[in-house]
């Protein structure tokens, strides 16, 4: 019976120092749809598995120079991401070399004379293993990403902005580097929402997140949606200087997609508030302290007349207060 059309697909590497093996290999390979590739040691072995990245290697244990065993060992360590079986054939058979083949990482091990029966479906179940082992990866990736999106705006959800704002607190505390945080609120979204409905608010935001998402370019930085109508912005080894330029562009670009709001109060079109503050992470500061500085910042900046951004700076804290005092600074950027 003939391989699939997915099986004919397969690169079979055989290893084998002796070239009638080889052959008779192929001949038997190529018969049942694989495509072939050989080495004839494990050295050789070695070079064509990362030039041509096989879907299996069948390998002889028994070789000059590098043996079977080795070569196996070797090559687990270029494999751990790929999952590529590896098929022993020899003529050794006792109990330690069959210990040690399946040690050194080997999937299968069958013994020469070779049963071509069963190296046919030895060949064709390690395939399809290998192969349903790399889907179920993929689909797990694809989960795992799925549970830190957004599904609307197709950036980060709140779960995943509070364990990198977690991971990167942390490592600016050791590194003692700024870290920079914005928060961002649609200006009169509930009114936006009431005129022009749901669909239309959703098709909004959706903007709004690609907008800021364009402007946020460093592949340290995150964009989060924060909650309903509210974005977030990690920036690590971010100072103040850097902080307000990007504040300042995100407003900016929110403001030139002209999106249309006829019930809003400051401005024709959709317009975003924006806080922030930046900190370097100390032993006795605490993260919630930074977020809630921000969120100070952002009520600071809908207080002031919205379509803005507002600094929250904050002081050390003194022996006898429990949080730092804060310094706010409104920008305008119109």
């Amino acid at each position: 019976m003939k391989a699939n059309a997915q099986e004919s697909q397969s690169l079979v590497l055989i290893v084998d120092d002796e070239p009638f093996i080889r052959m008779i290999l192929r001949h038997f390979l190529e018969r049942e749809g694989y495509q072939i590739a050989e080495a004839e040691n494990g050295i050789e072995a070695i070079k064509v598995f990362n030039q041509l990245d096989p879907d299996i290697v069948l390998l002889d244990a028994l070789m000059p120079d590098m043996d079977g065993f080795e070569c196996c060992t070797e090559l687990e360590l270029l494999n751990r991401s790929k999952h590529t079986p590896i098929l022993m054939i020899t003529g050794l058979e006792d109990q330690e070399s069959v210990d040690r083949a399946f040690e050194v990482g080997a999937m299968d091990y069958i013994t020469k004379p070779v049963h071509w029966a069963v190296l046919r479906q030895r060949v064709k179940r390690l395939i399809q293993q290998s192969q349903l082992q790399q889907k179920l990866e993929a689909v797990n990736l694809e989960l795992q990403r799925l549970a830190t999106i957004d599904g609307l705006t197709q950036v980060a959800n709140r779960r995943c902005f509070e364990e990198y704002f977690n991971q990167e607190w942390q490592r600016m505390k050791r590194d003692q580097s700024p870290l920079s945080l914005i928060l961002c609120d649609v200006d009169f979204f509930k009114l936006y929402n009431d005129t022009y409905g749901h669909r239309v608010g959703d098709r909004c935001l959706q903007e709004i997140a690609k907008a800021i998402k364009d402007i946020i370019k460093r592949p340290g930085d995150l964009v989060a949606r924060y909650g309903g109508e509210e974005f977030a912005v990690i920036l690590p080894n971010t100072d103040t200087e850097g902080a307000t330029h990007v504040a300042g562009n995100i407003c900016h670009a929110v403001r030139t997609l002209a999106i249309p709001h006829i019930n809003s109060e400051v401005s024709p079109y959709v317009t975003l508030s924006a806080g922030f503050t930046t900190e370097i992470p100390q032993s006795d500061s605490d993260m919630e302290e930074m977020i809630s500085a921000a969120d100070g910042a952002l009520y600071q900046a809908k207080a002031a007349g919205r379509d803005r951004f507002v600094q929250n700076i904050l002081l050390p804290k003194s022996k006898n207060s429990a949080s730092a005092p804060a310094i706010f600074i409104n920008f305008n950027n119109k």
